[in-house]
């Protein structure tokens, strides 16, 4: 693993295009992702001033008087954490309306204002918005990302790939914030997940929500960390809480909101009727997920049946962080109809291409582990572009007109 100070992010490329164009640059993504370390990078470069609202008098000062705040701002300036002020969307946009100049504003946020659509429609035509994911394994490794290319030219021209075994449990207990790269494996990378769920719990959610029963918070999100690759069932999250099933939802979606928890929804065509309309839940990243369940190697090594659930959100959450400056928008579901076949991530890119992904935890794939890409296959006629089973092997298998196995490690290999 990379040991370097800086991880490279692959995502830079969409910021600076951006910032030659539009006038205000939104990058967000969960605490301790890399935000402040690329924006200020960036920022070192082209002269941007910042200015944080982690700083009590900044943020006072900007609540106060939001106008007179960006009246007087710099040329050109990062502002960080700008969630906590969201009375500042309204100033950002006048003050855009008077001078329209692209790469004025350059801000990051811990929260998803897409959820909150006021504050995202206030800056609407004015503002892009970046999502920055904790660190994908081609960043830690400092190579490129081609998976996402073969898979929707269907071709799966990609290179063997040794056995990871032990090594994949210690990437999927790893994760990828970038904080625990870099410090040893066990005792002080657990540590550090333990301190970040205390201050998002103690923090993040008081600004955001006045909730009831903020000690069920990290109950609820350890809940959710065993759920995860699971469809949302909300009797099982809402059972050991004397909490209604509407709360269980907005407790949720709060999570959602600060990026720990990603809700998957299922994918649909009015050409079947059996298919399971129910969404998925992944946490966001498996390092939490396995501090959440107090997990070490050898445990997830001996409980395969868990080791399976972790690296599905594992894949899934690989694959969203390479989405993320993919050329192509894509768009992530899941597969489930009634007669039980299933597709662990069905990704459609735009203009209609799409493509499944099945993900096996053993060395071995069989030709029934297939069975639920080649109903997608059938369901989606031309559109399909390859059904993939990743698994923990070494080469490229074809199982049939698009289908292959595909080694996992092809998602961050040397080429």
């Amino acid at each position: 693993m990379k040991e370097a100070s800086y991880f490279p992010r692959h995502i830079r490329t969409r910021l600076l295009e951006a910032l030659d164009d539009t006038p205000a640059v939104l990058v967000h993504g969960p605490r301790q992702s890399g935000k402040t370390t690329l924006t200020q990078r960036i920022g070192g470069e082209r002269n941007y001033a910042y200015i944080t609202f982690d700083d009590a008098n900044i943020l006072a000062a900007a609540s106060e008087d939001p106008v007179g705040f960006v009246d007087r701002l710099p040329e050109r300036v990062i502002l960080d954490e700008v969630q906590r002020v969201p009375e500042l969307f309204t100033a950002l946009k006048r003050a855009i309306d008077q001078d329209r100049v692209a790469g004025r504003f350059l801000l990051t946020g811990s929260a998803n204002v897409l959820l909150a659509p006021r504050l995202s429609d206030s800056l609407a035509g004015r503002m892009e918005i970046l999502r920055l994911y904790p660190l994908a394994q081609c960043e830690i490794e400092n190579e490129e990302a081609h998976f996402l290319d073969e898979l929707f030219t269907g071709t799966m021209q990609l290179p063997p790939s040794g056995r990871l075994g032990n090594e994949l449990v210690r990437r999927v207990l790893a994760g990828g914030y970038p904080e625990p790269q870099r410090r040893a494996e066990g005792r002080r990378r657990r540590e550090w997940y333990r301190n970040y769920i205390e201050t998002i719990t103690q923090r993040d959610i008081r600004d955001l929500s006045r909730l009831r029963r903020l000690d069920a918070i990290p109950k609820l999100l350890k809940m959710v960390a065993g759920q995860s690759a699971h469809l949302f069932n909300v009797s099982t999250l809402a059972g050991p809480f004397q909490l209604t099933r509407p709360t269980i939802r907005e407790y949720v979606g709060l999570l959602e909101k600060i990026f720990l928890v990603d809700v998957l929804p299922p994918w649909h065509s009015n050409r079947l009727k059996r298919l399971v309309k129910t969404p998925k839940l992944h946490l966001g990243d498996t390092g939490l997920a396995g501090v959440l369940l107090g997990l070490d190697v050898q445990q997830l090594i001996e409980n395969r049946t868990l080791f399976g659930q972790m690296l599905e959100t594992f894949v899934y959450n690989e694959l969203k962080r390479q989405a993320s400056w993919y050329e192509n928008d894509l768009t992530f579901f899941h597969y489930r109809d009634k007669d039980q076949y299933e597709v662990d991530l069905v990704i459609e890119q735009v203009g209609g291409k799409i493509a499944g992904v099945e993900v096996k935890a053993s060395g071995t794939v069989r030709e029934k582990d297939f069975r639920g890409l080649k109903r997608l296959r059938q369901a989606t006629g031309r559109k399909f572009s390859a059904g993939v089973v990743l698994y923990d092997g070494e080469s490229v298998l074809p199982f049939g007109e698009g289908l292959f196995a595909v080694p996992i490690g092809v998602l961050w290999a040397h080429y």
